[in-house]
């Protein structure tokens, strides 16, 4: 079975849920870093014959402070030491790097906060000649550990030379007494005093921070400090701004004032003994890190990738107990921090949300495999250091969550994570609550929530970014397993959930009544079904198989058969844009069916917004946020019907199982999508416009909705959507819905008043109007992007500008019969249209 290189981003917003800066695990070789600015004597490069090594008092005198831990670091008037012992040289290192202090008022949506990460790499300390210390960056996007005669690992060594990105001189060597093991000092004040993407800014990062380059009188070491297993390097940097592209276009000038940040860089050493790698599979969700291996395929190469996931074994003592089925407690548990930034009334929650993953791990066979905790009340303690995990409060304005972690590129076992927290999410959260439940529950009838309530919101959140930093993607097929009529279910609900994976976007049962009187169980999520079986899949100890490979097949025959068994057990990917069981804020297994339950509570909410969002002294400004979020609700259930029209099932199956990998919506489901759009958008939707809210929120009556449906036509009427309808037609014949179906049900909804002549109102009018410009635009040949390579489709080499110019002409001629039956503005408004249409068909004329 072919695996997919995965690496997504996740983020906790309207559409997506958080922040996690990875690499293309195909691309994950680091470009060499340049030359330090600061410093001309800085050690960037090779050089000649030196003086060779001093005696190491002369170097690390009397006067030198020493932190003891993966190595001595030795501090000395202003100077930083490294004292790298022989046994380290050539091991695998991890950098991350992170801002510890933001620079003030700087920011790029999510990124510029503390705590945020802004690059990682792996590299190695290496011996070369001329008393020289290398620094060395690791890639793993290629791979063969074939070391025989016929094999690749020669071969591809010798085309994979990994960039040497600094050297340093050896200022002294010290040899134990004892042991006589031998140790090199180098000198790292100048190239940590510098600018490079191995300890600070990756480059991406800071184009997106618009930061230039560094000014070194105002930037500087603050302290390194040694650990254990790490060393944690802590620098003050202030870089010069550099505008953005789009103000350079204005031309806009570069700010003399420069952005100051206090920047921690974790030097990690990466295990020794390597974790048992487990591949992705695509009917699990993990996320994955990726590589091209030369020994998979004999006869080519294969891309493969791992899942991330923490190490989690038994310890030795119980590994018979594990064997036997019962369950032990991991030789190393995961545990979480909470920041103590973080206000105390909601620590409990935070902590309840990562507590509540325990359970899945039983699944796995681990008690107590993970935990979260207060971060304890010592100075030694950092919110930096690389062996914490920390969900980390961010006094940001930014309504999101997200859950990124660190991992070892070379078997996918997950490091550390810093869940990034931002102060605001309660906002997105109540906007959340009370759009999709207020309806139905009482508490959420108000613009401050009690302390109980956005608790348990606070703990579900937290729920999910915790799966995030375990491994887990987003499940968005998730709900689609559940029967719409179960939702208001009370007995069934309550016990199951309303959607199986805590790691779907399905924020609250909208589909419950209120005559269903389901309490809060059967409107939050929670850890479902899915994410039990997700976790125990990826994580369940199999020291039978010697290696991935070995595993494959009692992977694939397990996952075979338990989603056989039981389909609340299925992913869904976040990145389908065909799929319509596959989306983000959907309920149900039919999007029609949820969509008008979601209606019949919308228009529940919309009359007493005035009400429920009423604060003393203040403006209407709760409204018309409500009033938006309603009209924002009503698009998504719009959104979740159109992407049944054209779409296509996607099912990730091996050989060994039966059925269709790819298979089109039926025709019945798409006949019924198109009857739900032309009955709920396309129909005026009259109970959204409401006069007192407008009069009190200054929003537009014709916008209100007209933008909805602007959109939802834009994606009925395009090249893709009709591409894929012929495509369809020529897979299954009549029994497909075609492109003539979709032109023959969208003029019944938009031009039933072509042959009713009854009065065409202003939305109507605006809707036309969208329709025709959309179906120009279906005749031209699309222009090429300046500086890309991406080409747009061109409606013109298919059979999509053949079918559009056949129905603009049977719409002009419909429109021209209209005419003279109607008045006032609809005359106008026709005789417009039927000038456009023409000038569209006959553009010459």
């Amino acid at each position: 079975m072919k695996k997919v290189s995965l690496i997504t981003l996740c983020l906790l917003g309207m559409t997506t849920y958080g922040f996690a800066q990875k690499k293309n695990p195909k691309t994950t070789t680091p470009a060499p870093v340049t030359a330090p600015t600061p410093n001309p004597n800085a050690m960037n490069r090779p050089q000649g014959p030196t003086t060779g090594p001093k005696p190491y008092k002369e170097v690390i005198t009397a006067k030198a402070k020493t932190d003891i831990g993966l190595f001595k670091v030795h501090s000395l008037e202003d100077r930083y030491f490294f004292e790298i012992p022989d046994s380290l040289l050539s091991r695998d290192i991890l950098t991350v790097n992170r801002i510890s202090k933001a620079a003030a008022g700087k920011r790029a949506s999510m990124l510029g906060y503390g705590g945020d990460q802004i690059g990682d790499n792996v590299i190695s300390f290496e011996k070369g000649p001329n008393n020289k210390i290398f620094l060395k960056s690791i890639s793993f996007s290629e791979r063969s550990t074939d070391t025989t005669e016929q094999g690749l690992y020669k071969s591809l060594m010798a085309s994979n030379v990994q960039p040497l990105v600094a050297s340093f001189e050896i200022k002294a060597i010290y040899t134990d007494s004892i042991s006589k093991a031998k140790a090199s000092v180098i000198d790292v004040t100048d190239y940590m005093n510098g600018d490079n993407e191995i300890f600070f800014f990756n480059p991406q990062v800071k184009k997106m921070l618009s930061l230039g380059g560094i000014m070194p009188d105002r930037s500087y070491i603050k302290e390194i400090k040694a650990y254990p297993m790490n060393i944690e390097v802590r620098t003050l940097k202030t870089y010069s701004v550099s505008p953005s592209p789009a103000m350079m276009a204005m031309g806009a000038a570069a700010s003399s004032i420069p952005l100051t940040y206090e920047l921690n860089s974790s030097i990690v050493l990466l295990p020794s003994k390597q974790m048992s790698a487990r591949y992705f599979d695509p009917r699990v969700g993990y996320f994955a890190t990726g590589f091209v291996d030369f020994d998979a395929n004999p006869q080519g190469v294969k891309e493969l990738a791992l899942i991330t996931r923490w190490r989690l074994e038994p310890k030795a003592e119980d590994v018979e107990k594990y064997k036997r089925g019962e369950l032990v407690e991991p030789k190393k548990q995961i545990i979480y921090y909470i920041d103590p930034a973080t206000p105390k009334k909601w620590v409990p929650y935070l902590i309840q949300g990562v507590n509540d993953w325990q359970i899945a791990f039983e699944k796995a066979g681990f008690k107590n495999a993970i935990v979260a905790k207060e971060a304890p009340n010592d100075p030694t303690w950092s919110i930096d250091d690389a062996r914490h995990n920390v969900i980390v409060y961010k006094p940001s304005d930014i309504p999101n969550a997200s859950g990124p972690h660190v991992h070892d590129p070379r078997t996918g076992e997950i490091l550390e994570t810093h869940v990034n927290w931002y102060h605001n999410i309660m906002e997105l959260l109540r906007n959340w609550y009370f759009i999709q439940a207020s309806a139905v529950d009482p508490a959420a009838r108000k613009m401050k929530f009690d302390d109980k309530l956005m608790g348990e919101l606070i703990r579900f959140v937290s729920s999910h970014e915790v799966g995030h930093t375990l491994g887990l993607r987003h499940n968005f097929g998730s709900s689609a397993t559940v029967p719409v009529e179960k939702l208001r279910d009370k007995q069934w609900v309550e016990k199951n959930g309303h959607t199986p994976s805590i790691m779907d976007y399905a924020r609250f049962n909208y589909v419950a009544q209120p005559e269903d009187n389901i309490s809060s169980k059967g409107m939050f999520p929670r850890i479902g079904d899915y994410d039990l079986w997700a976790i125990e899949w990826g994580y369940k100890w199999t020291p039978q198989f010697s290696t991935p490979e070995a595993e494959l097949p009692s992977s694939n025959q397990t996952i075979i058969s338990r989603i056989g068994a039981n389909k609340r057990l299925t992913f869904g990917t976040e990145m389908d844009p065909n799929d319509p069981r596959n989306q983000s804020e959907d309920l149900g297994d039919n999007s029609m069916t949820a969509s008008a339950y979601g209606i019949k509570n919308l228009k529940r909410i919309l009359p007493n917004i005035l009400t429920w969002s009423k604060e003393a002294n203040e403006d209407y400004s709760n409204a018309r946020t409500l009033y938006s979020e309603v009209i924002g609700q009503y698009s998504r259930y719009m959104g979740h019907v159109v992407k049944n029209v054209a779409g296509i099932y996607s099912t990730p199956r091996t050989v060994e199982e039966t059925g269709a990998s790819y298979q089109a919506v039926s025709f019945a489901k798409q006949k019924e999508a198109m009857t739900f759009l032309n009955n709920q958008l396309f129909a005026t939707p009259l109970w959204l416009i409401n006069k007192p809210l407008m009069e009190r929120t200054g929003m537009n009556p014709v916008d209100v909705f007209g933008n909805v449906q602007k959109s939802i036509l834009s994606r009925l009427q395009n090249t893709s959507t009709i591409g894929k309808l012929i495509n369809a037609e020529a897979m299954s014949g009549n029994k497909a819905y075609t492109s003539m179906n979709l032109f023959g049900d969208l003029k019944t909804g938009i031009w039933s008043e072509l042959y009713s002549h009854k009065a065409i109102d202003v939305y109507r009018r605006n809707l036309q109007k969208a329709y025709v410009d959309n179906l120009s635009r279906l005749l031209i040949a699309p222009a090429a992007i300046p500086g890309s390579t991406f080409r747009p489709s061109d409606p013109t080499s298919t059979d999509v500008s053949s079918i559009t110019r056949a129905h603009l002409a049977g719409l002009a001629k419909d429109i021209r019969a209209a005419i003279p039956a109607a008045t006032g503005l609809s005359k106008y408004h026709l005789q417009d249209l039927l000038v456009r249409v023409n000038n569209i068909l006959n553009p010459k004329s």
